[in-house]
């Protein structure tokens, strides 16, 4: 036996289920802009992190000068 739906109610189930793609789609964005956003507060503390630590390190020249001073230091005599 074949069941013969009216033409109404087949177009409301397919408007139904656009409806509800489109609520998923809609939930999924805003999800989605959510993590955006928490990504991109962690993105500009990592890189605010690593512009201190860059300030912080020594340039080449200053470091191979480190290693001039240290010799100086081991090479002078300990006072007492």
């Amino acid at each position: 036996m074949v069941v013969i739906m009216p033409d109404t109610k087949i177009l409301q189930s397919i408007l139904d289920g656009q409806v509800s793609i489109r609520q998923d789609i809609k939930k999924v964005e805003q999800n989605l802009s959510k993590e955006i956003k928490i990504n991109r507060k962690r993105i500009d503390k990592l890189g605010l992190q690593l512009a201190r630590l860059e300030d912080d390190t020594p340039t080449v020249e200053e470091f191979d000068n480190l290693d001039k001073r240290v010799t100086k230091l081991e090479k002078q005599p300990a006072s007492a």
